[in-house]
Order: C-alpha cells, then sequence, then structure tokens
C-alpha cells in the first residue's frame, strides 16, 4: 500500500521545499502546474509499469534492468552541520531524512526525461529549503503562533481519510514509517511546525484560496492552450475540472508566498550553509 503523494511529499516536507525553491529556477507559475501534474502522471506510469513488469520473463527483465535500475542518493561528504539558521542548527540526520525523499522524486522524473540527476544542485536546493523552514517556523515562534494537540489530531485525521486503503491512524503511521522512515513523533512534529508555517503564511498574506474569477481565467487559459496545440483529449467541463485547478492555483499561490516572506526573512537573519 503506498499512501497518497501529496500528503507523503507533505509530511516529509519536500513539497515544502520544492515550493520555496521552485520560484527562483522556473519563469512562470502556469508551468509549474502543468509540469507538477505531469510529473506525478509520469511516476504513477512508472510505478504501474514496474508492477507490470513483476511478472514477465527474465529475457524481458534482462534487456530492461539498466534502465530500469534507481540511482542512488550521495551523501559522501554532507556535514554534521549542514547549516546555522540565527545560531539554530540543521543537522545532517534532518538533511539526509528530506534529501533522500527529494532525490527519489527527482529520480523518477529523471528516468522519464532520460536526464541524470544533478546531485549536487539538488543538495544545495534542499538546505536552501531547510534554511527557509527554519526561517518560517523561528518567526512563527516570536510571533506566538502554535500548534495545539488537537488541531495536529485533526490533521492526521485528514490524512488517514484522505488516503484510500488506509483504515486507522494506526496504519497511518506504521504506513509513513515503512516509506518515509518517521516515527509517529517525527510525524506529529513535521504536522506542528506545518500548521504553525500555515498559519504565520495566513497571518501575513490572508486567504490564498483561488477565487472564481481566477479559476476561470486559468480554465480559459487552458482551454485555448489545448486547442492551439491541436491534442486530441476533450478538455473536461469547468466544473469538472475546478477541483484541479483549485489545488493547483492554491499551490501556486502557496509557492510565491513562502518564498517572498522567506526572502524578506532572510534579509536580516544569519545564515551559513556549509555544503
Amino acid at each position: 500500500m503506498t499512501l497518497n503523494k501529496k500528503w507523503l511529499l507533505s509530511l516529509s516536507l519536500a513539497l515544502f521545499i520544492a515550493l520555496l525553491t521552485a520560484c527562483g529556477n522556473d519563469e512562470g507559475s502556469g508551468g509549474d502546474s502543468e509540469n507538477n501534474e505531469e510529473a506525478s502522471q509520469q511516476e504513477e506510469s512508472s510505478e504501474n509499469s514496474e508492477s507490470n513488469q513483476e511478472g514477465e520473463g527474465s529475457s524481458q527483465e534482462g534487456e530492461g534492468s539498466e534502465q530500469a535500475q534507481m540511482p542512488e542518493p550521495n551523501l559522501e561528504g554532507v556535514p554534521e552541520v549542514v547549516a546555522t539558521v540565527n545560531g539554530e542548527e540543521i543537522k545532517k540526520e534532518e538533511f539526509t531524512r528530506t534529501y533522500e525523499s527529494q532525490f527519489q522524486r527527482s529520480a523518477m522524473q529523471s528516468q522519464m526525461s532520460g536526464q541524470e540527476v544533478d546531485q549536487e544542485q539538488l543538495k544545495q536546493q534542499t538546505a536552501e529549503g531547510l534554511v527557509g523552514q527554519e526561517l518560517l517556523v523561528q518567526e512563527a515562534n516570536d510571533r506566538g503562533l502554535e500548534a495545539t494537540e488537537e488541531e495536529v489530531n485533526e490533521r492526521i485525521t485528514e490524512l488517514v481519510e484522505s488516503n484510500q486503503g488506509v483504515e486507522s491512524k494506526e496504519q497511518f503511521f506504521s504506513t509513513i514509517e515503512e516509506q518515509q522512515g518517521m516515527n509517529e513523533e517525527q510525524v506529529r512534529s513535521q504536522l506542528q511546525t506545518q500548521i504553525k508555517v500555515d498559519k504565520l503564511l495566513a497571518e501575513e498574506n490572508g486567504d490564498l484560496e483561488p477565487t472564481e474569477e481566477e479559476l476561470k481565467k486559468a480554465y480559459d487559459e487552458a482551454k485555448a492552450a489545448q486547442e492551439e496545440s491541436g491534442g486530441g483529449q476533450e478538455m473536461p467541463s469547468y466544473e469538472e475540472a475546478k477541483p484541479t485547478l483549485k489545488q493547483q492555483l492554491t499551490q501556486q499561490k502557496e509557492s510565491q508566498a513562502y518564498q517572498t516572506l522567506v526572502e524578506k526573512l532572510r534579509e536580516d537573519a544569519d545564515v551559513k550553509v556549509n555544503l
């Protein structure tokens, strides 16, 4: 059983870090959503393909073994203290857990594109993402923002209900530990961090939910782009596409808000990255 990718990445803060680095690496936000959706579909196709190949004959296994082999994350030379942020240390253990999640995602995408993962660049992005996370957490703490146990439990309930095949909190935590190497205490700690950062973001930017006007504009642009490309697939109706568009636009707004606030906080911060 594999938990919903969106929540897994969220729990490992890989999505959080991807959001923090996305604005600096991409030219436009519209392309980000399409690329992320396409990457997710490619990951699912890759997983389905691997499952289908398990029962095939040895001749086919030999033929595709090299192509199917996943690269390994290279953590050689990573220092015990990856970075310091206003005197707070980001340790190798935290960096390793986050980097391995990011690397797994990037490696799956690289198999689709045929491009090798630039691990040095990915390490820098991961470190910068963790620095950004620490800056936001420190700011949330300075403002007295808290994540109560009740709020954490509510978020866990949402996670359980969002993953088909997960029937209890106990099963959820055991699956997270199996797939992400995070025990219940670590998961709860990550969720506390996210809830505090969510509150900080809301306090700083207000409601980031896209308006009906923004959703309709995004739909019209996507429809026009599909018609221009001459794609054979029929465009779903606005109402059918609305939930996906809402998720994508919300992620774009979060990305921009995260990056803007991190840049603002970093101007006056004492940050040292040791990679």
